[in-house]
């Protein structure tokens, strides 16, 4: 079943969130704490994934160009009316809480090698030990988010399941048109553009910066025209 890795990844996102409900009662100093513990991680990660490129300068221009498409569609500000309508769907008195949680995990679970590795292979392979093994992750994470910002981190499962069985989906044919090189070349380079979301993410999280990332994401579609630009003609 080719989206048997991604149904599983989404529902440990469910079930640790609704885990996470239950220890509310968590000191705010320690959930604090562990926030920034998993901004760290989520840091370290990103410039993990950063080091992927082969070729930085497309990182450099995608990023750029994502973000100049990104807020001038504002994917930000969608994205959290998304979570503000589901807020007022699921009818919390904390205003905002929803929309923060469902944003950043959905940030958190989309972007990164993981997603776009795991559903390639997926797809490709019908191997699914990527995806069940970012499960696990997602899964913890999801109970540390859900302590601190509630129940919207539960509705992540969703666009993790769109986003991760498009991706499986169309990797069942994209062999049949993708040269193996060229798809290498895309999975280092929208690797390595992710990670640095990634790194932002984190920053995000620990609150050092105010970064939207989610206006960076058209940086992904950006590196992929690139990817195929220099392979053709350089």
């Amino acid at each position: 079943m080719v989206l048997l890795g991604t149904l599983v990844n989404g529902i440990c996102i469910i079930i640790g969130t609704l885990l996470g409900k239950l220890f509310t009662r968590i000191p705010e100093k320690t959930k604090e704490t562990v926030m920034k513990v998993i901004g760290l991680a989520v840091f370290l990660l990103g410039i993990q994934m950063g080091f992927k490129s082969n070729e930085f300068l497309i990182v450099i221009i995608s990023l750029v160009f994502g973000a100049v498409i990104g807020e001038w569609i504002d994917l930000d500000k969608k994205l959290n009316n998304i979570g503000l309508w589901i807020e007022k769907k699921v009818g919390t008195g904390q205003h905002g809480s929803v929309s923060r949680g469902f944003v950043t995990a959905t940030l958190i679970f989309v972007i990164g090698a993981m997603a776009v590795v795991g559903s390639l292979d997926s797809g490709l392979r019908g191997d699914h030990q990527v995806l069940y093994t970012k499960s696990i992750i997602d899964g913890f994470t999801s109970i540390v988010l859900a302590t601190t910002l509630g129940i919207g981190v539960l509705f992540s499962a969703i666009p993790v399941i769109l986003y991760q069985g498009s991706i499986a989906l169309f990797a069942t044919q994209i062999d049949s048109f993708v040269p193996a090189e060229l798809l290498e070349l895309f999975i280092f380079e929208i690797t390595a553009t992710g990670g640095v979301m990634i790194m932002a993410i984190g920053l995000n999280i620990i609150g050092i910066t105010s970064i939207r990332v989610a206006n960076l994401l058209p940086g992904l579609m950006v590196a992929a025209s690139l990817v195929l630009l220099h392979y053709l003609y350089f």
